[in-house]
């Protein structure tokens, strides 16, 4: 902990891929922390020291709760009980694509009807600016409490990076902050709570400057990730390996960072983020059509995939009704957990639409849930299979749409008969390369 930090009793709302991890940090540099979440089932498992995220330490974890530095309760009167309350509850969209701040909402009113004198509350969820000022601030000021004058209150964007975290490199207590408070002292408070944690906090002028904060880190990936998927299309037609391209291109020491054609965005962040800002652009009469074209751009990827699964069968003489495709990585990004909006659902919802019969693999998603929408009505639930060579034998094509650093794609093309590539996982694969089709390359002749 800092020098000079007072050590104090915090509650994080949400125990997710961002509270956990901050909760965890937390306890650790000597906080005493309580997790607040509605699924009991996560409850219970933190109180018995069991992990679920694997960017925390699952020997921290059972350290602090048998320390009594963190437990959890589905209960928010523990928020009676701290000086500090963090929010990192869920930001989705909803089906037309407008943000659902429910969960911030009922997160606030959990606080308002508990909110004390000299409460230090701040927002972490991903969310459009204004939402601290326009939508938290309200709810908290039902309880007769002024922010600012009784308490205070500031949003600092969370900033994790799952599956580079804990000792892999950039976790909570090493990546910098930025924080903006209503008020000076509510910039200052909070700034003093982070700060506890180790990492540099730059402190900005305002919420809505840190809540801006978020959306430009993120939709500057999401711009940069449209324009090499467009790029890789154009690859393609012109028989030009982007792949090379880029590996070429990186070598220049200034004025370029790499990024990656694939089957699409996922996560939390990319996919959600230019929507959150976009929707609010409205309100000033502003249309984000850059942001726009690149999320347009981005989510066109999953049908240009399957578009080439397609192609490929129609080389071998198959269709792709009736086809049998194993979708390889349904995670949103490489050796993780976290499936959330991964481009595989929809390549899967696809699939099945056009009459394939559809399974995956993926070593740390053991089941994947698909459908309820305008793509594939029905709702369904696939569960992981083993990656054995009699699996790969019976594919009519397999699909890499996530390429873990686990999986053996040397394997895969060994036994496939038709290997659909859209991460570039097959690279370093030497034997059957005429059987593979790579997104951003010209087909195999």
């Amino acid at each position: 902990m800092a020098e000079g930090t007072e050590r104090i009793r915090v509650a994080v709302i949400g125990l997710g891929y961002v509270g956990l991890p901050l909760a965890t940090a937390l306890a650790a540099v000597g906080h005493t922390v309580v997790g607040v979440d509605v699924n009991a089932e996560r409850v219970r498992q933190i109180n018995q020291g069991q992990n679920y995220i694997p960017d925390v330490s699952d020997e921290e974890l059972a350290e602090l709760v048998a320390a009594g530095r963190l437990r959890a309760t589905t209960d928010y009167e523990a928020l009676r009980e701290v000086e500090a309350i963090f929010i990192c509850v869920p930001t989705p969209l909803d089906a037309m694509r407008a943000p659902d701040l429910s969960y911030i909402v009922k997160a606030s009113e959990g606080i308002a009807r508990r909110l004390q004198p000299g409460h230090l509350v701040i927002l972490q969820s991903t969310t459009y600016p204004g939402t601290t000022e326009e939508v938290v601030l309200p709810i908290l000021e039902r309880s007769g409490l002024k922010a600012g004058v009784d308490f205070n209150l500031a949003f600092s964007p969370e900033r994790l990076d799952p599956g580079q975290t804990g000792s892999k490199g950039w976790n909570v207590a090493n990546t910098p902050k930025v924080v903006g408070g209503l008020t000076p002292q509510c910039t200052e408070r909070a700034a003093d709570l982070l700060a506890s944690l180790g990492a540099p906090v730059h402190l900005v002028s305002a919420p809505r400057v840190a809540e801006m904060t978020k959306m430009l880190e993120n939709i500057y990936r999401s711009v940069n990730i449209a324009l090499v998927n467009e790029l890789a299309l154009l690859a393609e037609r012109m028989q030009i390996d982007f792949w090379e391209v880029i590996e070429a291109a990186r070598t220049k020491p200034f004025g370029f960072m790499p990024f990656y054609p694939g089957a699409g965005v996922g996560g939390h962040c990319i996919p959600v983020d230019p929507y959150y800002l976009s929707w609010k652009a409205r309100e000033y009469d502003f249309y984000t059509k850059f942001i726009e074209l690149a999320a347009e751009v981005n989510q066109a990827m999953p049908f240009h995939v399957v578009e080439l699964i397609g192609q490929g069968l129609g080389r071998h003489g198959r269709a792709l009704r009736d086809a049998r495709v194993l979708v390889v990585g349904v995670a949103f990004k490489a050796d993780v957990d976290d499936a959330r909006n991964s481009p595989a659902q929809r390549v899967m919802e696809l699939l099945l639409t056009r009459g394939a019969h559809v399974a995956y693999h993926d070593p740390y998603v053991p089941q994947f849930s698909i459908g309820g929408n305008v793509f594939y009505r029905e709702k369904r639930t696939f569960q992981s299979l083993p990656l054995t060579d009699q699996v790969i034998r019976q594919q009519d094509c397999v699909v890499i749409v996530t390429g873990h650093h686990s999986v053996d794609y040397g394997r895969i093309v060994r036994w496939a008969p038709l290997v659909v590539d859209s991460c570039n996982a097959t690279a370093r694969v030497r034997n059957g390369r005429e059987k593979i089709i790579r997104l951003g390359t010209a087909l195999p002749r």
